[in-house]
């Protein structure tokens, strides 16, 4: 077998090769979805990102015989370090052949980059953290990802093993089909009737007049609701900024809901349309036609992603995302939606793991985030 080189991507061809792996990696595979090609050209860095404006990247490239045969991208994200004061680097946007040299020589690669860096753990793939696509697939091949979830061979898990990684925290997708809004537990029906007497609570959808505005404020509750989920580090203002300009045009009201108490924002939730198999039919280019293609007709989509339910501290644990999420059942109805994916659900996250069983969703794909040292694990306490 001819030479296998990892070297780090400096060059533009470089960078193209980087980019279009995966299309030569999936080539056949009916389940694999396409990224949005600016998209991931933003976020391994090779384009403006506000994640990158105080983190830094190195992506490696796998490379036998002049052909491309594996990638990973070395993350240094200073959120993390500030937040849980350990020095911990990750890892994403994983691709190889079905080699265990190459896994080996790129998780090398990175590794030994990282350690320049001070930091000698790595943690991933998250591409490029936990607030953006994450973990590795390992159950539940047999179907296609939904919108902004990732996709593997079954392989990898294997290839990121023999390295020297284990498990230290395992994300789920849930599935639920529009029927079972019939079999509900009772006892969630009175959750929601308490909960909403007790606050005084009142609904509403997005305020698509507002939508720049609206947009924040659900990225504000996400940062203070997710502050004691394992790995969790907030958006930045520039990262909302920008994410709240990528969602304006994917986002429809119809699949929002937002809860306040006495005129304050309390809890919201929103729920993505599964743009893709229209991305697959368009291959990932947004230009020239393929917005176009991606926002036609959006009524004829029956499957959503339900990405989020998010409340503030004080008013978790006493059912107020159950009220925020029963908002959109008559909505979901009247879109004609089937198809539900809750993703995605830490395992350490109880309280969603629990009342989603209640309700009858069942679990459809399983995801894992990996680390050199899970036994050091400290993510869930951040520094005071």
């Amino acid at each position: 077998m001819s030479e296998l080189t990892v070297k780090p991507v400096a060059t533009r061809a470089e960078r193209k090769q980087f980019l279009q792996l995966p299309w030569r990696i999936y080539q056949g595979d009916p389940n694999w979805i396409p990224p949005l090609r600016q998209n991931q050209k933003e976020l391994v860095g090779f384009a403006p990102h506000p994640f990158y404006d105080r983190n830094e990247r190195q992506a490696f490239l796998a490379v036998r015989d002049g052909r491309a045969v594996g990638r990973i991208l070395a993350i240094v994200d200073r959120a993390h370090i500030d937040r849980y004061g350990e020095q911990l680097g990750f890892f994403g946007f994983f691709e190889s052949e079905d080699d265990p040299a190459i896994a080996a020589g790129l998780f090398d690669a990175a590794r030994g980059w990282l350690k320049e860096r001070g930091l000698e753990r790595i943690r991933g793939p998250v591409n490029p953290s936990m607030n953006y696509e994450c973990g590795l697939l390992i159950e539940g091949f047999d179907s296609p990802p939904t919108f902004m979830m990732t996709y593997n061979p079954p392989h990898y898990a294997a290839a990121i093993e023999a390295v020297g990684l284990s498990k230290v925290q395992d994300l789920f997708a849930f599935w639920g089909h529009v029927e079972m809004l019939d079999t509900l537990d009772k006892k969630l029906a009175f959750v929601v009737e308490e909960a909403t007497r007790r606050f005084n609570i009142s609904l509403r959808r997005m305020d698509t007049k507002r939508f720049d505005t609206e947009v924040r404020m659900f990225l504000d509750i996400y940062n203070q609701s997710m502050g004691a989920n394992w790995g969790f580090t907030p958006l930045s203002d520039n990262e909302i900024t920008h994410m709240a300009k990528s969602l304006k045009h994917l986002i429809v009201p119809e699949m929002t809901s937002i809860a306040e108490v006495d005129g304050k924002p309390v809890g919201a939730v929103f729920a993505m349309l599964d743009y893709n198999p229209r991305i697959k039919s368009m291959d990932g280019k947004l230009f020239p036609f393929g917005f176009i293609k991606l926002l036609w007709n959006r009524r004829r989509i029956k499957t959503v992603r339900m990405i989020a339910t998010n409340v503030v501290p004080e008013y978790q644990r006493f059912g107020v995302g159950l009220v925020v999420m029963a908002r959109l059942v008559p909505e979901v109805l009247a879109w004609g939606i089937q198809d539900v994916e809750f993703s995605w659900v830490l395992e350490s996250n109880n309280l969603s793991f629990k009342t989603l069983k209640r309700g009858g969703a069942r679990v459809s794909k399983k995801y894992r985030i990996y680390d050199s040292d899970p036994t050091a694990d400290s993510s869930g306490v951040p520094v005071a």
